[in-house]
């Protein structure tokens, strides 16, 4: 592994534990050359994956890519960082085991969204008005009402969960 700092080929690895999700392996790594300290992270990787974009433009993914726009829409938000690398961690395996080497920009986007309503609203929606290219006031208030009407309808569904739960309790 080569230092970030000198560029030296000569690394020693000074610990190695699992994440905590348990998909990676962190090592911490001292160079010989200079001292510097710096981490790295090895994760399992089933298979080259190439993303095809909306231009028809190939390249390959790249899960800094994906973590850094997923960054982006919940900075300054109440998410934590493990909670982003868990989500990820979750889309990159669907990629993976869905034995396609190529995937398109749009499925990738769809993943994210999907997993971002669960994990944050506002980060839904930033990251939403980048991947839909929202391009006026009005494309944000169409989204917001259809959100604000599905965040509506789940909370009505739990709470007949919850009616049937105590009518079932109380039978008992």
């Amino acid at each position: 592994m080569r230092c970030p700092y000198c560029a030296a080929e000569n690394t020693q690895v000074k610990d190695s534990r699992p994440t905590e999700d348990g998909v990676a392996i962190r090592r911490r790594r001292g160079c010989v050359v200079c001292g510097g300290r710096f981490t790295t992270f090895e994760r399992v990787q089933l298979r080259e994956l190439v993303v095809v974009k909306r231009s028809g433009k190939r390249e390959m993914f790249d899960r800094d890519k994906l973590h850094r726009s997923v960054a982006i829409a919940t900075r300054k938000r109440e998410v934590d960082e493990e909670v982003i690398d868990r989500m990820i961690s979750g889309i990159v395996r669907q990629l993976e085991s869905a034995g396609e080497s190529e995937v398109t920009a749009a499925h990738i986007g769809d993943l994210v969204m999907d997993a971002l309503k669960e994990i944050d609203d506002v980060a839904y929606v930033r990251f939403a008005s980048v991947y839909k290219n929202f391009s006026e006031a009005r494309d944000f208030e169409d989204f917001v009402a259809e959100l604000a009407k599905t965040v509506s309808e789940r909370a009505n569904h739990h709470e007949a969960i919850d009616d049937a739960d105590d009518e079932g309790r109380a039978e008992a």
